[in-house]
């Protein structure tokens, strides 16, 4: 009932950029906080940055200064521009969003993940 489509994943040579897209669709309510996090092989799934419905802004001190994330609340969608993109930015990329459907359930929504990979 709720599907949140990412795109954007791709292979960018080292200080390269990215912009990740992440469209929610469904019966939704309202969409309070949206967010990236990313997951390494093998490790669990970290915050990389957060956006309130207001606009305020959280991020990992590791993307801090290169990353950007925004929202287009028309069209419930959250962006993340990567710039100045590092190796170990490499991983799959997973974007959430905590709403409210019409039902009235709230609950957080996942995408299903899009890859980036930064390498020469």
């Amino acid at each position: 009932q709720v599907q949140l489509v990412e795109s954007g994943g791709d292979l960018v040579q080292p200080g390269g950029s990215l912009r990740l897209s992440c469209a929610a669709s469904g019966n939704i309510f309202s969409i309070y906080a949206m967010g990236w996090d990313r997951q390494y092989p093998g490790k669990q799934r970290e915050l990389v940055a957060a956006i309130t419905s207001g606009g305020r802004t959280n991020y990992a001190d590791s993307v801090k200064g290169r990353f950007t994330i925004s929202r287009d609340n028309a069209k419930n969608t959250v962006y993340l521009q990567m710039n100045s993109l590092k190796p170990e930015d490499t991983a799959v990329y997973y974007c959430n969003a905590d709403l409210r459907m019409q039902t009235m359930i709230r609950d957080v929504y996942w995408g299903q993940g899009t890859q980036v990979t930064v390498s020469s």
